[in-house]
């Protein structure tokens, strides 16, 4: 039995750009989400989800462009899942983030948007994050153009970035937008490295293959650490390209390998070993100093990192005499930033590594008002919690992508603090979250900041305060 043909729509126009980045249009009172549209688009759509009240698709052919719609920067945007608002105007890009705050506000949360400030754009929207993580792969992603040519298909390795829902797919990526040089230098090298070697490649489905991640980190003063990952414990492969990098690269400040027999990436709960170096590298905020190990988490866009903080900060309006917890602290760097301002900051994160950076960050700029706390937020945030480290005047919380956990929304009902500062990166979740909490809260004031340009993703600041 052959397989259904997809179903073709023709001449759709685009009318605007909803939730992660798709475009919407609309046929026979049908809602339509089309992947790599732009409003104002002409396009002919190839259904691949048709469900009763809504269907998805892809630009199957462009019949006519927006007038907003501009040429791609990168050679690789048809294939690489990052930065696929390329073919939009910076401008452009920020009005239509500001406006999916707003909507996930009023539709998801039934919030009132009204106090939202207008987004603050990132002055560097190329070479802008401080970290990169490339995959290495045996089965290299074949481009339509090179496949129509029939010719064998000489090199199946690549080193680079899945391809969007296949992550057994690696587009090689031989120039990336994203990082400072030498990230690409450093990549490419590496992969050249690898092939006058025959060192193999990660094979995603068997687990087999030497070569598996390659994280590059860099400071805005130019320290730079890289870290290897590899599957096997080849030591003379793995010495090999250590040395080989070294005396390539001296910029190098920070040179790791980590061996990761494990099935998935993750290198959290693996060995790390510094190879040359200091074992990590500085980042600046202000006059404020952070430790970054590999292990570390800290905002990806140093450059507007600054900007986020200084909003928090803003928004906290601390007089000195308040005790303020920071729920997902990570290595600490909202906490530091907050505690120059207030009687006592208590930061709470579950990756150990990083609340051992943020001690050592308060230990080396002198913040000796900071407490920090190994373990999972909604286990240790509670009444219990309180008792031992006081109640808090302002709650400061920045989860993952998911938003808070169920618990942690109820303890903060249960605990009340008069002020809430809530950033999120995932603004949709962040409505959720406020839903629960209207009862009781106030949101005063919403900021949009935009951390990643060229991507539907939007940082955003929300100051809530208790009503009674």
């Amino acid at each position: 039995m052959g397989r259904r043909r997809r179903k073709i729509l023709e001449s759709l126009e685009i009318t605007d750009l909803v939730a992660e980045g798709k475009g919407l249009t609309r046929k026979d009172d049908k809602v339509i989400f089309v992947e790599n549209a732009v409003p104002g688009d002409i396009v002919d759509v190839k259904i691949k989800k048709n469900k009763k009240s809504y269907a998805e698709g892809f630009v199957y052919n462009l019949v006519k462009e927006s007038p907003d719609r501009i040429p791609p920067f990168c050679q690789h945007f048809e294939s690489c899942g990052g930065c696929k608002w390329q073919f939009l105007s910076y401008e452009k890009q920020l009005q239509f983030k500001e406006k999916i705050v707003r909507d996930n506000f009023e539709r998801i949360g039934k919030l009132n948007a009204d106090s939202m400030l207008p987004i603050l754009g990132s002055a560097k929207i190329k070479n802008f994050r401080n970290k990169l993580e490339f995959t290495f792969s045996n089965k290299r992603w074949i481009t339509l153009e090179e496949a129509e040519t029939g010719a064998e298909i000489i090199q199946p390795n690549a080193v680079g970035f899945h391809v969007p829902k296949m992550f057994n797919k690696i587009v090689d990526i031989t120039e990336c937008h994203l990082q400072e040089s030498p990230s690409n230098e450093i990549r490419n090298a590496v992969r050249e490295f690898a092939f006058e070697n025959d060192l193999t490649f990660y094979d995603l489905m068997n687990h087999t293959g030497l070569l598996r991640n390659l994280i590059i980190r860099s400071s805005i003063k130019g320290e730079l650490m890289v870290i290897l990952s590899v599957a096997q414990p080849e030591h003379e492969n793995i010495e090999a390209i250590m040395k080989h990098l070294d005396e390539k690269f001296s910029e190098i400040t920070s040179l790791h390998y980590v061996i990761n027999q494990k099935l998935n990436d993750t290198i959290f709960d693996q060995e790390i070993i510094c190879w040359k170096g200091k074992g990590f590298i500085d980042e600046y905020l202000e006059e404020l100093k952070f430790k970054i190990s590999p292990k570390s988490f800290f905002q990806t866009n140093p450059y507007q990192a600054l900007n986020l903080y200084s909003v928090v900060r803003d928004f906290a309006d601390l007089k000195g005499n308040e005790t303020v917890y920071d729920l997902y602290t990570g290595t600490g760097s909202i906490a530091l930033f907050m505690a120059r301002y207030c009687k006592k900051v208590v930061g709470v994160e579950e990756i150990a590594d990083a609340i051992k950076d943020a001690k050592f960050n308060a230990q080396e700029n002198n913040l000796n008002n900071s407490e920090f706390v190994v373990g999972d937020v909604k286990n240790e945030f509670n009444k219990s919690f309180v008792d031992k480290h006081g109640q808090p005047d302002l709650l400061i919380t920045d989860p993952p992508r998911a938003g808070l956990h169920g618990d942690v929304v109820k303890n903060i009902l249960e605990i009340m603090p008069p002020r809430i500062v809530y950033v999120s990166c995932n603004p949709a979740t962040q409505a959720r979250d406020l839903a629960l909490m209207t009862e009781h809260y106030e949101i005063k004031k919403i900021q949009p900041v935009d951390m990643f340009p060229h991507t539907y993703h939007i940082e955003n600041v929300v100051l809530l305060e208790r009503k009674f």
